[in-house]
């Protein structure tokens, strides 16, 4: 049962020498042991520390271990294949160990308990004795704390907690259903249902002795849990196990054995010698006496000692034969395989829990389109129940038909004998349509010959008309319904046409021969002109390009005047450098002469040069004012290009979304159409039906009124001699009459309220087509925002399991920093007093299993 004090009772807090729990106390007493023993045993203790989370068996000492199988030794004893196995030599390493191993063990808090254990944590601890005489003791002993059972209702698990509760409710009514067979002593116990019982197989009915601690609640709000608790334990009283030492002799003891064995079976060889002997003279018939008989005491010794031998014999028999060891082999095969099988399932159950809740999602956003699709089933079951109204109508109308139609057949039966006497005329009359029928033939074969010629005739014609061009003239067909005269008219006619129309396409090609003669002197102009402008357009190119080369000439030289102006400079500085010397070695007076007429030179040089360069600079500023004016046209235009560019642009655009819409309504049009088309058909149908119905009733009422009225001609005749029948007779065909007449005016309003109706539908219709249109966008929005949610999704679910595999990386890396290398060397320990510490010596040991 949850919350009831298991963890605590098995582990407690291990610091506390108070409040320690029994796994620390145990581990306490051990080596409390191990230091009272005599001194001529050396120790060898290893550990083991693992879970069965979610039935799958993960190591607590090594995380990278999560799916571990179990297996059976050569003496069928189950173990955890490839579990971590740390050698330890103190209490304080032990108890390191158990807090490694706990601080990763899976826990949750639930509405119960805030720290709760969601797995069966098993601690195992091996223990190996081995003596100066070479015999070795071992054993194992198991420390489980298991997970407590669950009701959802209380304790509000969900999600992966929930899978956590349903798995240890399961591994615990499996451990339930074992304890059961064991203590009904049933031949077949259900060890392999669940991988907890499977570890503990040895513990629960083997050779081991167990001890179960039932921690319960003593709230009445857990009443049945604590009495199904109580049960459990109560079952598991009642099992009893043979413990067997788990001795492992040298071959010098097993040598000691085997000569005392054979010494026995010597002895026991003699006497049986001597009983076979006795038997056989007691068979013979000679008596023996009672020296020669053998003595039953020695007989009773020899039978325990047969005894005890079978019993030794049985002990020291191998177990492990070749067929048991294949057994055994396959049995771990099937255990590889169901493992395999059971990670399969496991992640199919993962997926399966996505999907589940995709499923989820799905349903939600299915129900809202569900209620959008009531609401519209909703508004068409309205309009169902107002063509229900119509149909009914209808029918009506068709019952009123049904009795119509039986007076119309009263009436077809007159017609029929009419029709009988019409057949017989119309026999004669046939006689003499078949006389008249010859002689049209026999006119119409003279008229076909007459009618051949004058088309051959007419044909002509019609050729010299196609030959003269003329396509308004149009021959004209013969008709059999006219005369020869008429028709020799009409040719001749069509012969005064011909001749006018040629008279008029004469004069016509004189026209077209003068107009030719103008277009060509108008071409020759326009040819001319062209020719004009494009020497126009050569000249002004072949101006400008020598205005360009110019514009380089001038640059040029104006490169050239700036290089003479800086050697002139140059030149200058270089003179009045000399000035100065000059001016030290001559005298004043001719230092002045000299300096003057340098200056004046210099002067006229200066004076020529700038002209040279004002005119030049006057002449390249006109080039680039030209240049400019030339360059800003240019840029008028590529400016005036581009705008256009862009306007043309933007009314390609424009046009296309344009022509994007239109196909748009087109398609939106000629679907409303098609609907309409199809509303539109249906209302016809039904007008044309009432219409029919209508019409029908109209000649009823007509063939009803003719019979009413010869029916009044005959009652005057006869009211002149039977007046009481005229007077008993009139007043039932009046009320008959007014019936018909009521009759035809409720038939009339239903068709304009038919037609009211029809008009009303068409109405409806746009509406009902743009709310269909907004439930179809809604759609579409929801499967768009279904799409991203599982996308978003499966990205979280992908960050979370990078996240995961990051910090198991993490603690399996400080793990095996914490650990180092040396968790399989094995540390013995000397017993007896003074042997806390381990001994230096250290020596490689091997798991037992």
């Amino acid at each position: 049962m949850t919350s009831s004090g298991k963890t605590h009772t098995m582990e407690g807090v291990l610091a506390d020498q108070d409040l320690q729990g029994i796994i620390p106390r145990i581990v306490q007493d051990i080596f409390n042991h191990i230091y009272l023993m005599d001194k001529d045993a050396v120790i060898t203790i290893s550990v083991s520390y693992y879970e069965i989370h979610l039935d799958k068996i993960r190591d607590l000492l090594d995380s990278s271990k999560t799916n571990l199988s179990v297996h059976e030794d050569s003496n069928k004893v189950p173990y955890v294949k490839g579990a971590s196995e740390r050698f330890v030599a103190t209490a304080e390493e032990l108890l390191i160990t158990i807090e490694e191993g706990k601080s990763i063990r899976a826990i949750a808090g639930t509405n119960m308990n805030e720290h709760s254990s969601r797995s069966h944590a098993i601690f195992q601890i091996n223990i190996k004795q081995e003596f100066e005489d070479e015999r070795k003791l071992s054993g194992r002993l198991y420390l489980v704390d298991l997970a407590g059972s669950e009701k959802v209702s209380k304790t509000g698990a969900s999600g992966t907690t929930l899978d956590e509760a349903k798995n240890i409710n399961k591994s615990l009514h499996v451990l339930g259903q074992v304890i059961s067979a064991l203590a009904d002593g049933k031949p077949f116990v259900p060890y392999r249902d669940s991988k907890l019982t499977r570890v503990l197989q040895q513990s629960l009915g083997g050779n081991s002795r167990t001890t179960i601690i039932i921690c319960i609640s003593p709230a009445s709000f857990n009443e049945e849990e604590s009495r199904s608790t109580l049960d459990f334990g109560r079952r598991a009283k009642t099992i009893k196990n043979v413990v067997v030492v788990n001795e492992e002799l040298t071959a010098e003891e097993w040598k000691r054995r085997y000569m005392k064995e054979k010494d026995t079976s010597t002895k026991l060889a003699a006497q049986l010698a001597q009983v076979q002997a006795e038997l056989q003279k007691w068979r013979s018939g000679e008596s023996v006496g009672k020296d020669e008989q053998v003595n039953i005491e020695m007989a009773a010794s020899t039978t325990n000692i047969i005894e005890q031998t079978k019993a030794l014999a049985a002990a020291g028999q191998p177990l492990a034969t070749d067929e048991r060891a294949e057994l055994y082999r396959q049995l771990d095969e099937k255990d590889d395989e169901i493992a395999q099988h059971c990670v399969l399932i496991e992640k199919l159950r993962e997926q399966l829990n996505e999907q589940e809740e995709n499923v989820g999602s799905i349903r939600r956003e299915k129900k809202q389109v569900q209620q959008d699709m009531n609401e519209l089933q909703g508004q068409f079951l309205r309009a169902r129940e107002e063509v229900d109204d119509v149909l009914k109508a209808l029918e009506e109308l068709a019952v009123n038909y049904d009795q119509k139609l039986e007076e119309a057949e009263s009436k077809n039966k007159q017609l029929e004998q009419l029709n009988d006497e019409i057949g017989s005329k119309s026999q004669q009359v046939t006689t003499f349509q078949n006389e008249l029928q010859q002689l049209k033939d026999f006119s119409n074969h003279q008229k076909r010959k007459i009618d051949e010629a004058l088309a051959g005739l007419l044909r002509d014609l019609g050729e010299i008309g196609v030959v003269m061009r003329v396509g308004d003239l149009k021959v004209p067909t013969l008709e059999s319904g006219k005369g020869i005269e008429d028709e020799f008219t009409m040719a001749r006619l069509y012969v005064t046409k011909m001749k006018s129309e040629i008279s008029a396409m004469s004069q016509r090609c004189k026209e077209l021969e003068d107009s030719q003669g103008d277009t060509h002197k108008r071409m020759e102009d326009n040819d001319k002109a062209l020719q004009e402008a494009k020497l126009l357009i050569q000249q002004h190119e072949a101006k400008l390009r020598t205005q360009q080369d110019h514009v380089k000439e001038l640059e040029s030289k104006k490169r050239e005047l700036e290089e003479k102006i800086d050697r002139l400079n140059d030149e200058v500085s270089k003179l009045q450098a000399a000035e100065e010397m000059h001016s030290k070695e001559k005298a004043k007076g001719s230092a002045d002469d000299i300096k003057a007429a340098l200056e004046e030179q210099i002067e006229k040089h200066r004076e020529s040069y700038q002209k040279q360069i004002a005119a030049l600079r006057d002449e390249v500023s006109n080039h680039v004012i030209t240049i400019g004016n030339t360059s800003d046209q240019l840029q008028k235009l590529k400016l005036e290009h581009e705008a256009l560019k862009e306007q043309h642009q933007k009314l390609l655009e424009e046009e296309q979304a344009k022509a994007k819409q239109l196909q748009e309504l087109q398609y939106s049009f000629r679907s409303l159409n098609a609907r309409r088309e199809q509303a539109r058909q249906d209302l016809k149908g039904l007008e044309e039906t009432v219409s029919k119905e209508l019409q029908t009733l109209h000649n009823l009422r007509k063939l009803f009124v003719q019979d009413l009225q010869s029916r009044v001609k005959k009652s005057n005749v006869i009211e002149a001699s039977d007046g009481e029948q005229d007077a008993g007779g009139s007043p039932a065909q009046k009320q008959k009459i007014a019936f018909l007449e009521n009759n035809l005016d409720q038939l009339t309003k239903v068709h304009k309220q038919l037609v009211r109706d029809n008009a009303e539908l068409r109405c409806e219709l746009p509406k009902l087509e743009k709310r269909l249109r907004a439930t179809m966008e809604r759609v579409k929005a929801l499967e768009t925002a279904l799409r991203e949610a599982k996308e978003s999704a499966m990205r979280d679910r992908k960050r979370y399991q990078t996240e995961v595999d990051r910090i198991k990386e993490a603690v399996r890396q400080k793990n095996m920093a914490r650990r180092g290398h040396v968790a399989l060397i094995a540390k013995p320990i000397r017993a007896g007093p003074g042997s806390g510490q381990p001994s230096i010596t250290i020596r490689t040991g091997e798991s037992v299993s």
